[in-house]
């Protein structure tokens, strides 16, 4: 098993894969601490369908850099549900709800009504689920998402304590002089930057889970945000890590490995937590 382990990493596809996995893994971790105390876990399934809704159309019109199709799309729609949701005659969870099953609908139907492709179901399932696409990134790709996952990372850093009182208490945090619409905005730009990047890594019907299991399997055991952030950024890294090696190994799908190890990652916390009580 070492021997096969050694013989993959010496491909330079394979190296990038885990490299790109393991930032977008880490990056979207820490803000899954916020969406789910914002009560907003299922933005990632809305804003993942929206991402395939303009794959399919800068795969339609044969753009070549589909990145600067999905990225302004995506983002406008983060903006919109994080800052108009809970202030709309259309509530948070209902837009979220709309726009996701819309986007998705239109994409597949784009898709099947005007691809030239020869195996539409191949491409769209890949798309969905991500199966091998994370080793098949050109070295292009890879600083792409390298620059924009360390620039999540560090934009959280930076204004990680006025990140912090916007999650607990907008209003509170208006009445002490925080912007909070600036913030608001400058969070659902990132969330929109995870969820494009994150499509190579599981597919858009699975990227919500590395927003929302690696944070829950944190809250599970302990309660302060500091720690939260902390264990579930270190949780998604290492489940990312072991998903994809199991991947290699096993020869499955790579994002529902990922998701899969995330899942029993999250199961183990959950009944440590209820031993313990979760008094961490």
């Amino acid at each position: 098993m070492i021997e096969k382990l050694v013989e993959y990493f010496q491909y330079p596809f394979v190296v990038y894969a885990f490299i790109v996995g393991t930032l977008i893994a880490l990056s979207s971790s820490l803000l899954g601490v916020t969406l789910v105390l914002k009560r907003y876990s299922f933005i990632g399934d809305g804003l993942s369908h929206v991402a395939f809704g303009a794959m399919a159309i800068a795969s339609v019109l044969k753009i070549a850099n589909q990145t600067a199709i999905i990225l302004p799309i995506t983002v406008v729609c983060a903006v919109f549900l994080l800052r108009n949701g809970n202030n709309a005659k259309i509530k948070g969870d209902a837009a979220i709800a709309m726009i996701s099953v819309g986007a998705l609908a239109f994409g597949y139907l784009i898709i099947n009504k005007f691809s030239t492709s020869a195996n539409l179901s191949g491409d769209v399932c890949s798309t969905l689920f991500g199966s091998m696409s994370i080793l098949t990134l050109t070295m292009s790709e890879v600083m792409v998402c390298v620059v924009l996952s360390i620039i999540v990372v560090a934009l959280f850093l930076f204004m990680y304590n006025k990140i912090f009182a916007v999650t607990f208490d907008e209003d509170f945090a208006k009445a002490t002089g925080v912007k909070a619409d600036a913030y608001n905005f400058i969070i659902a730009v990132m969330i929109a930057v995870i969820i494009v990047l994150s499509m190579n890594l599981v597919g858009s019907l699975l990227i919500s889970a590395l927003v929302i299991f690696p944070a829950l399997s944190a809250m599970s055991i302990l309660k302060n945000f500091r720690s939260v952030t902390i264990f579930s950024a270190i949780s998604s890294v290492i489940c990312a890590i072991a998903g994809m090696l199991i991947s290699m190994l096993a020869g499955t799908p790579v994002g529902s490995t990922i998701v899969a190890v995330d899942v029993f990652v999250f199961a183990v916390a959950y009944f440590i937590g209820k031993g313990t009580g979760g008094k961490a």
